[in-house]
């Protein structure tokens, strides 16, 4: 026992030795030169609860420090020649604490021929809410031909702990090749739903409901094709999807690589205590994609593109017709209200007529207020995580306004968003950084209805975002941690035999 103690007290020492070690250079210079950093943390409002945002200070050199001073306390980090500044994690979460709500005054000092520089000053706003503690992602390379070295990820937002929730394999085999996709949880994870698709071989979806986790083959006769994207009902067992005929084509002279198209797409109903698929929009000349449940689990709110003359050729030259007209084709968001009792939906009603903007939405999704509705705007089609053209914009539901995230949005791709559950912050994927991959940045939706500046995923080795040579796809918040062993989930994905087939009902 006196042997531990003795331990932790001499950790505690070491680490406030470290701390003590570190001052601010009281001979310094100043200068008008901002400071160049990574990731570019200056002026921005970050959760009580997020973990260091380190950096790597880009500026000319050999050794820096920086203060972080507030009205409750403050902090000091160095780092030597290669400007790398990585904060003590305990010293950072009493920082943030102790300054909730109130702002942050940093400075970066460089040593330059033996005299420090002092650069002017930023700010850090440090939110009274906190973000949801977990992000799940899938990690893929940007490939278009095999599904090798990809799975889903769980971070925890406090720290930089990053766990798998499934993987597929470390390389590529063809009798095993498969996908994997499309996750969601139920009310941000806090009942324990979730589940995601499997693609190609050991095709399904995965169901994960808290001590039950299976596996349902969602092919069916009776409907367009397989069931793709999901919006889970926030209350019932019942989850909407949009059932998608998808296919890719590739960019001879564009700075786009590739274009992901509709070749046409329904919505669906499955109701997942019964295990039946029922459809509910089902037209040749419209295609339906993305929905989403209101918080009230009252409306569906979904992208809807109207295509009248590809009803005029067969069915095995649709996909010529799209690929022919993909440019022109333009997604409005529409809504349908729903009827929990009877199970029905009603009358599609226009929510943003984007055609008439020229421009395509994609991805509605709805604060847990209710309030409003963040969505995607590119200039053509609706998988906008190839179009550099796409921002984000909101739609107040209590007055109608439409307009763009300006102070969030790049002049880069932004597309696939999520709300914390308390709808204070935005979790998105942005090609910002290099145009080729998608990483997760965060922004504070404030109670005014304005969004601030975004900021990169924080990472213990600042340059890891840059290092890492994958895309961060379909950023999802969670409450809680998806629990069920990555090695469970295998199983039951290998296991085809086991497969739940569903049944379809009718209308």
């Amino acid at each position: 026992m006196k042997k531990n103690i003795f331990h932790i007290l001499l950790s505690v020492l070491l680490s406030a030795g470290c701390s003590s070690d570190v001052s601010i250079p009281s001979d310094s210079i100043s200068t008008k030169e901002q400071a160049s950093i990574y990731p570019d943390y200056r002026d921005i409002t970050i959760p009580p609860n997020i973990a260091p945002l380190n950096i790597q200070a880009k500026s000319e050199g050999t050794e820096f420090v920086i203060s972080l001073e507030g009205k409750g306390g403050s902090l000091l980090a160095s780092a030597s020649e290669d400007g790398k500044i990585e904060f003590d994690s305990l010293e950072w979460r009493n920082l943030l604490k102790s300054n909730q709500g109130n702002e942050l005054t940093v400075t970066l000092y460089a040593l330059r021929n033996n005299k420090w520089v002092k650069h002017p000053s930023w700010s850090v706003n440090i939110a009274e809410e906190p973000i949801d503690r977990y992000l799940s992602y899938r990690l893929i390379e940007p490939s278009y031909e095999l599904y090798r070295m990809l799975g889903l990820y769980q971070r925890d937002l406090s720290t930089f702990e990053q766990t798998a929730i499934y993987e597929n394999n470390r390389q590529y085999q063809k009798e095993e090749n498969h996908c994997v996709n499309c996750h969601t949880y139920q009310n941000w994870g806090s009942t324990g739903k979730s589940l995601f698709h499997v693609r190609a071989k050991h095709g399904g979806t995965v169901f994960l409901d808290g001590d039950k986790t299976y596996k349902v083959n969602m092919s069916c006769d009776s409907i367009l094709s397989s069931t793709v994207y999901p919006s889970w009902h926030p209350s019932k067992n019942w989850i909407v999807f949009s059932s998608n005929l998808t296919g890719q084509a590739f960019h001879m002279m564009d700075k786009q690589k590739i274009e992901v198209l509709d070749y046409g797409s329904d919505l669906v109903f499955y109701d997942a205590d019964a295990n039946t698929l029922t459809n509910i929009l089902k037209t040749k000349d419209t295609f339906e994609t993305f929905p989403c449940w209101s918080p009230d689990g009252k409306r569906i709110y979904y992208c809807s593109a109207s295509v009248p003359d590809i009803t005029q050729h067969p069915d095995s030259t649709h996909s010529d017709y799209v690929l022919t007209h993909y440019d022109s084709l333009r997604y409005n968001i529409m809504s349908l209200p729903f009827d929990g009792q009877t199970r029905r939906f009603g009358t599609p009603r226009m929510e943003v007529n984007c055609d008439s903007l020229g421009k395509s939405a994609s991805v509605p999704r709805i604060s847990p207020d209710g309030r409003y509705m963040l969505f995607t705007l590119g200039n053509f089609g609706q998988f906008h995580i190839w179009h550099s053209s796409s921002d984000l914009y909101i739609k107040d539901l209590k007055d109608g306004r439409i307009f763009p995230l300006t102070a969030t949005n790049s002049n880069d791709v932004d597309s696939y968003h999520t709300w914390s559950s308390n709808g204070r912050w935005i979790v998105f994927a942005s090609r910002r950084d290099d145009g080729s991959y998608t990483r997760v940045y965060i922004a504070y939706f404030d109670q005014n209805g304005i969004a601030h500046k975004a900021f990169l995923l924080p990472q213990e080795d600042p340059e890891q975002n840059l290092l890492l040579m994958k895309s961060y796809n379909v950023p999802e918040l969670s409450r809680k941690a998806v629990s069920v062993p990555a090695e469970k989930l295998k199983q039951i994905i290998y296991d085809d035999n086991a497969a739940r087939r569903v049944t379809y009902r009718r209308p």
